[in-house]
């Protein structure tokens, strides 16, 4: 008769209906299926490069300079004679790692500021949104090139550079959801019983604002992966021979009239992977809306 019950207690607990009215919501848009399964693509094919990668990224061979797609060379070869199927494989790794690391980067250091500026209010709010909006000043690009600069060209720099240029929306979008969330019945009930200030803010404020946050960072991602490949352009992210998809792009476009599979590839990679991203997103945000 227990274990009969059982069922019956796991389909009434809340977090279970809730979770699969979160799983549904999120699976009745085909652009939200289409986008996860080809997020999910390409972190298998960056997770799993050594094994899915038909040659060498970074062999050259003289005998198969620009040579056209065949079925050796499914995406032809690169001016060293390099498989480019393989170079998008590995640059997979580049680009996703720039993307997923930055946001995780801009998330540890935007949060927890937002969370500290929304809650505590007074002088620590006027210096942190301070410092904010004089970054937000400053176009997201131009000041993730300007630290790329001064960090020096690799694609750790990158990451970092990324991640800090990203930190200011994540600290306003936190801010804002904060503030709104600490005039809350569920907040002033906590406060009254006497939990103290910081585990209000961390147990009580943080997990009910996280939605929006995680949003954000699944778009900010596809965007990080654009700056990625602008700054593996310049000559600011990962560095030769390593495959990055900016870099591809930078080398292809001095042969466009006599190899434009050399730029067709690597480009049509970066756009697949932050479509499919903003897809991801847009079906998180619609899943998430308490609205709907």
């Amino acid at each position: 008769m227990t274990e009969a019950a059982l069922p019956i207690r796991a389909e009434a607990d809340p977090r279970i209906r809730e979770l699969k009215r979160f799983l549904w919501r999120l699976g009745r848009r085909k652009t939200t299926i289409v986008g996860g399964v080809v997020v999910a693509l390409f972190l298998a094919l960056a997770l799993f490069a050594p094994l899915l990668s038909p040659y060498d990224p970074i062999a050259g061979n003289w005998g198969l300079v620009r040579k056209a797609p065949s079925a050796a060379h499914w995406l032809g070869t690169d001016e060293l004679g390099r498989d480019l199927l393989s170079r998008i494989i590995w640059g997979a790794r580049a680009s996703l790692s720039a993307g997923c690391v930055s946001v995780g980067l801009a998330l540890a250091l935007g949060v927890p500021m937002g969370l500290a500026a929304g809650y505590a209010g007074g002088w620590t709010e006027g210096i942190l949104m301070r410092l904010t909006d004089a970054m937000l000043a400053i176009p997201f690009l131009i000041l993730a090139i300007a630290l790329a600069t001064f960090l020096g060209p690799s694609l750790t720099n990158a990451m970092m550079a990324i991640g800090i240029s990203a930190t200011p929306v994540f600290v306003r979008l936190t801010r804002g959801q904060v503030i709104a969330a600490k005039v809350e019945d569920y907040v002033e009930a906590a406060r009254a019983l006497g939990n103290p200030p910081l585990r209000i803010a961390v147990r009580h404020i943080l997990p009910n604002v996280l939605p929006p946050i995680l949003v954000q960072a699944t778009l900010t991602i596809a965007a990080a992966i654009i700056a990625e490949a602008s700054l593996s352009f310049l000559g600011l992210g990962q560095q030769p021979p390593q495959p990055s998809w900016g870099s591809m792009l930078n080398v292809a476009k001095g042969f466009l009239n006599q190899a434009p599979w050399m730029a067709l590839s690597p480009g049509a990679a970066i756009f697949v992977v932050v479509l499919a991203f903003n897809m991801l997103g847009d079906g998180l945000r619609d899943a998430l809306d308490p609205r709907d």
